[in-house]
């Protein structure tokens, strides 16, 4: 267990689930992760899972020697300006919000402090995230320590700054698009004549297990694909009708679609 201490300021839908992911973790002493939030019922909530609440942003970031901003991009100065009095060196400043750059961090907070841009995805709460994370040259000796928290809360990869939009469009909103897979794919299931329930759990572990097999053996998807596609059989079948109307061609318009929108806010 590290010895850091780690404020969470902001416990919506992301930052509830790094929380989360924390304590399953074990990474961390759950009274040493301090949260604030101005929603009384999510501090309730976090009061339940026994993280320590903090009064204000300011009080969690002076109890903590790691601070995770995880409110929305437009609320991300109005809190770097109250905890700013504990913006020392050595602590770590860790943004999830996207279109903040490490040079707006590093406007308020110094060039001295640590920052980092992470990009998680909302499975952290499984321990199960793909997390994208880039520093400034103040945060290079930390760097280490931030990839170990965040590879207990799934995988993580050191990337360039200018990837983050990308990283956010393939693992943040890419969460929504495995499972808008799934949720076809169950629909199908359910008219050759399986139950919803049955059907969801074919689908999501056959998904599950097609992951595993590029995480574990490194290997391009169309290898893969290769292996269980014979010659005038029914996988291939399937497969081409998909990409007669369109299947790989919506999926990378829909990923270029959002990334141009992330874009251009």
């Amino acid at each position: 267990m590290n010895n850091k201490k780690i404020a969470v300021i902001g416990v919506g839908n992301m930052g509830g689930a790094i929380v989360t992911g924390l304590i399953k973790s074990e990474f961390i002493a759950k009274s040493d992760i301090f949260v604030f939030d101005t929603r009384e019922s999510i501090l309730a909530e976090m009061k339940e899972a026994g993280v320590t609440i903090a009064g204000h942003s300011l009080d969690a970031a002076r109890n903590s020697d790691v601070i995770i901003i995880a409110v929305k991009p437009r609320f991300v100065g109005k809190v770097l300006h109250e905890i700013k009095p504990a913006l020392i060196p050595g602590k770590i400043l860790i943004s999830i919000a996207a279109g903040i750059s490490l040079s707006d961090l590093a406007g308020i907070c110094g060039d001295d402090i640590a920052c980092y841009r992470i990009m998680p995805n909302t499975a952290v709460a499984m321990q199960q995230s793909l997390t994208c994370i880039s520093g400034n040259e103040a945060g290079r000796s930390d760097l280490d320590y931030v990839m170990e928290l965040f590879n207990n809360l799934g995988r993580t990869v050191e990337i360039r700054e200018d990837l983050m939009s990308a990283a956010t469009v393939l693992s943040s909103c890419g969460i929504a698009f495995a499972l808008r897979y799934i949720r076809a794919a169950v629909e199908g299931g359910v008219e050759m004549g399986f139950g919803a329930e049955e059907a969801g759990l074919i689908t999501a572990q056959t998904v599950k297990g097609a992951a595993e097999l590029i995480l574990s053996s490194g290997n391009h998807p169309e290898s893969e694909i290769d292996k269980v596609t014979t010659p005038g059989g029914i996988t291939i079948a399937g497969l081409n009708e998909m990409e007669h109307e369109g299947f790989s061609s919506s999926l990378i318009k829909g990923i270029m679609a959002a990334y141009k929108k992330v874009e251009n806010k």
